[in-house]
């Protein structure tokens, strides 16, 4: 039985079968012989779309065929997601309950979601909190405590997702600590008395690295574990209204002095990623390749997992360098972001361009998660802060009139079909396919055995492909500038 799906339409006597958008009910992949399929396009006639194919014959000839090849893995996954902020969490408890869990369950459910699995928050606060602030702006230790905005608004919106999603990973990442630490350089060491900018005093690289494990106990005491950390958000970046600068020098003595004996004293089984930063370094060429310098010393090495990185300036392609310099590290992506500059609400560019460098493009460059920034974001952009982003989007906006009309964007979407179809665990794999630069895809097992492959169509017209594992076809015709995703079952 050959079967063909053309645009929404399933050509075959007795396939066609209901079509559901993601604000209804995910159902459980089907039994062996049938494959999985979600859709949206950059016009948004296609929404998310699902529908159910069944295996075609072999076909030995088509426009564009693909082949899998499970013998050659590359990276196992962790997840995808977002950042869950204060203003993001602000939004979430200003809507009504039950449309706040309806959301998260849509957007985070493994069951009846898109099952979005790893998220970021900042340790303190970030350029989208509702103020300035650290759980340690006084000196002496009693005066350590995790404050309003986490016990108000992240921690409940925490719990809530956990309790949708309990394999949800967390990294924290600090934007600045505590103001006290500060000087303005290393040479003078004078207090710097701002929340933006300055350098982490050496005399208190103890005192920070009690105050991350300190962290990190408060929130496993709220029943919530922390999978991973980074030393600093964007150490480059001196101009964010919370922000730090901190060399690969200064991130080492750091992590090799500091946060990675008194992290292996706690017990935490806590993750450090190196970096946090752009691809190109902001362009300061003392710091390329800063992770790298990290590893060359095998003591802070030893207390790293990997490195991760943002998309703000250069190219996604220093991924490929940074793995193949360091195969034995790990890579992950953990920010970028959508607003007035890139056109953030125009689906039509931007799901094809965030596909194509910050889902497929990291992930075929070893990254093993992607994270976007803020997971929502009012229509008013905010809340947000002097000194911080004014023009920034999220993953969906809502409605401040009534908080509760959503606007999903192009962010939403990338990572929705990276999630619905690639789970935690699975391994990345090859995959063969014709010459098109307006096609791009990844494929993956999954740890229960079925496949995955997420694709992109670029092209102004539609892509009739051929999908195969060796066992099993799959015919279909990719709608113009698209995103398709497909799980089956061998």
């Amino acid at each position: 039985m050959i079967v063909s799906l053309i645009l929404s339409c399933l050509i075959h006597a007795g396939s066609t079968l209901p079509v559901n958008n993601f604000s209804k009910k995910t159902e459980t992949l089907k039994p062996k012989g049938e494959v999985t399929v979600y859709v949206t396009t950059g016009d948004g006639s296609l929404d998310f779309q699902k529908s159910t194919l069944n295996f075609t014959r072999k076909v030995d000839t088509a426009p564009f065929s693909i082949t899998l090849n499970p013998e050659t893995t590359y990276q196992t996954m962790d997840g995808f997601g977002a950042a869950i902020t204060g203003s993001t969490c602000y939004n979430l408890m200003k809507m009504k309950k039950a449309d706040r869990t309806k959301f998260l369950r849509e957007t985070f459910s493994e069951k009846d979601g898109m099952g979005m699995s790893y998220i970021r928050i900042a340790i303190g606060c970030s350029d989208f909190s509702l103020s300035e602030y650290t759980c340690w702006d006084k000196p002496g230790k009693e005066n350590f405590g995790l404050q309003l905005e986490e016990k108000q608004y992240v921690i409940p919106v925490l719990k809530e997702l956990l309790a949708i999603n309990p394999n949800l990973k967390i990294i924290g990442s600090p934007w600045t600590p505590p103001k006290w630490m500060k000087v303005n350089n290393l040479t003078e060491r004078k207090p710097f008395d701002s929340w933006t900018s300055g350098q982490l005093n050496p005399e208190h690289y103890q005192d920070y690295a009690w105050y991350f494990v300190q962290w990190l106990e408060a929130f496993k005491k709220e029943g919530i574990h922390i999978a991973a950390v980074t030393p600093q958000n964007e150490p480059l970046n001196r101009g964010n209204s919370a922000s730090l600068y901190m060399s690969w020098q200064e991130q080492l003595d750091f992590i090799k002095g500091a946060l990675g004996p008194q992290l292996k004293a706690a017990n935490l089984p806590t993750k450090i990623y190196a970096f946090d930063h752009n691809y190109n370094y902001d362009n300061i060429e003392s710091q390329r390749g800063y992770p790298l310098n990290i590893y060359n010393d095998a003591v802070a090495a030893s207390y790293i997992t990997g490195s991760a990185y943002h998309n703000y300036g250069g190219n996604k392609n220093e991924l490929l360098h940074i793995h193949n310099q360091q195969p034995d590290k790990e890579i992950i992506f953990t920010e970028t972001s959508i607003g007035e500059w890139n056109d953030g609400r125009n689906l039509n560019k931007r799901l094809i361009e965030d596909m194509s460098e910050v889902g497929i493009g990291t992930i075929n460059r070893w990254s093993k998660a992607v994270i976007v920034w803020n997971l929502m974001l009012d229509s008013d952009k905010g809340p947000y802060r002097e000194g911080g982003c004014k023009t920034c989007y999220g993953a969906v906006d809502i409605q401040r009139s009534d908080y509760k009309t959503i606007s999903k964007n192009s962010h939403y979407y990338v990572i929705g079909h990276l999630s619905v179809a690639v789970k935690p665990g699975a391994t990345r794999i090859a995959a063969t396919g014709g010459n098109d630069s307006n096609i791009e895809y990844s494929a993956f097992k999954n740890t229960d055995g079925t496949y995955a492959l997420v694709l992109l169509n670029k092209a102004a017209e539609a892509k009739e492909i051929t999908l195969n594992d060796s066992k099993n076809y799959i015919s279909y015709q990719v709608p113009a500038r698209a995103v398709v995703s497909f799980r089956w079952k061998n």
